[in-house]
């Protein structure tokens, strides 16, 4: 870094995100991005806003907000709207004092946000079965962030230990990430109305196919979302573009595509479960839109390493616990048959 650079930013380490090569092309299954493309009216919804871009976007995001009120049975004022859920997480980590609480093996960008921002935080390792150690997040007295399901790992907790957890924090915030629950999990939507202190956020990218637009969302108590909203302002009043907007409104009335593309995902997950797992694969259950999987013998490194020579990427973490496994995001039926394919060449 130069010496220009805060002092307090120069040890800082950025997120890295997933591999988007450009030398060849590749069978990607490394980013957990959903395979299926947004349904037509999604497309077409942004083609007609693209027209308008000389304009700026609704800095109050109404429409939508109104829209994800409705589908989540809420009110408008409990809906954020956000360029992506990262931007969701950014300003919760700006925004709230009593430091954070996460898993040792999790979401990179928890940790990231804490050191921008310069606020304390712990990172509580994760059972030896990779289930979130929930006595720890009562006893730390910080703000507890929880990934439901999990990432990397795919587990999920259940509502009834997000409880204990809401319960034993009155004091400090527990924040739920949402980003995978649509493929297996439970959300904590229903607990909002008990809980003043819990906040979920939620992504447009994985189950909406709209990683491309950059749109997320924040649901709580409308306390905490004015709180929220008076960051955002003091950021960017109009962080979300006008073809995101509409792309995202117009997602939620493609129910029916939603659901048979989501049914899709989890009946490949469940096939190239099986298939890894009579190759000798250790699978942990997955409820998201990814497998995390290891076999004995051969490294995390050298799979991602082998994979990605014969047009295949997955994602390898080197973290110490978890450098075995490797993160399978759940392709097209096609993609998995290519996936079982190769490795089957690499394991002869």
């Amino acid at each position: 870094m130069t010496r220009f650079i805060s002092p307090s930013l120069s040890g800082l380490s950025p997120y890295v995100p997933g591999e988007q090569p450009r030398d060849r092309s590749y069978v990607k299954l490394n980013t957990n991005e959903n395979p299926f493309p947004p349904p037509p009216a999604v497309i077409e919804a942004a083609r007609r806003e693209a027209g308008k871009l000389n304009l700026y976007s609704d800095p109050d995001c109404l429409y939508l907000r109104e829209s994800l009120a409705r589908y989540e049975g809420l009110k408008p004022e409990n809906v954020l709207v956000t360029n992506g859920s990262d931007e969701a997480l950014s300003f919760i980590f700006f925004a709230f004092k009593g430091g954070f609480i996460f898993p040792n093996h999790t979401y990179g960008f928890y940790k990231v946000f804490a050191e921008l921002y310069g606020v304390p935080y712990e990172e509580a390792p994760l059972k030896p079965d990779f289930t979130v150690d929930v006595d720890a997040f009562i006893t730390s007295g910080k703000n507890a962030v929880i990934a439901n399901p999990n990432a990397p790992t795919g587990l999920f907790l259940p509502l009834s230990e997000i409880e204990r957890i809401l319960d034993a924090n009155g004091d400090r915030l527990v924040i739920v990430d949402e980003a995978y629950v649509d493929f297996g999990g439970e959300s904590a939507v229903s607990l909002l109305g008990k809980y003043d202190n819990l906040i979920i956020t939620r992504t447009f990218s994985k189950s909406r196919s709209l990683a491309g637009m950059r749109l997320g969302y924040i649901l709580a108590s409308k306390e905490l979302i004015a709180d929220l909203n008076a960051v955002r302002c003091s950021i960017n009043p109009y962080n979300v573009d006008r073809v995101a907007l509409a792309a995202g409104a117009a997602s939620l009335e493609c129910e029916e595509y939603f659901r048979e593309k989501l049914e899709a995902v989890k009946e490949n997950r469940a096939y190239a479960s099986r298939k890894l797992e009579t190759m000798g694969f250790t699978v942990i259950p997955s409820r998201a839109n990814f497998i995390f999987a290891k076999r004995d013998g051969v490294s995390g490194e050298e799979l991602y390493l082998s994979l990605k020579k014969r047009g295949v990427l997955v994602r390898h973490f080197k973290k110490s616990g978890i450098e075995d496994y490797v993160r399978i995001t759940v392709g097209t039926r096609e993609e998995m048959d290519i996936l079982i394919s190769k490795l089957e060449e690499i394991l002869v």
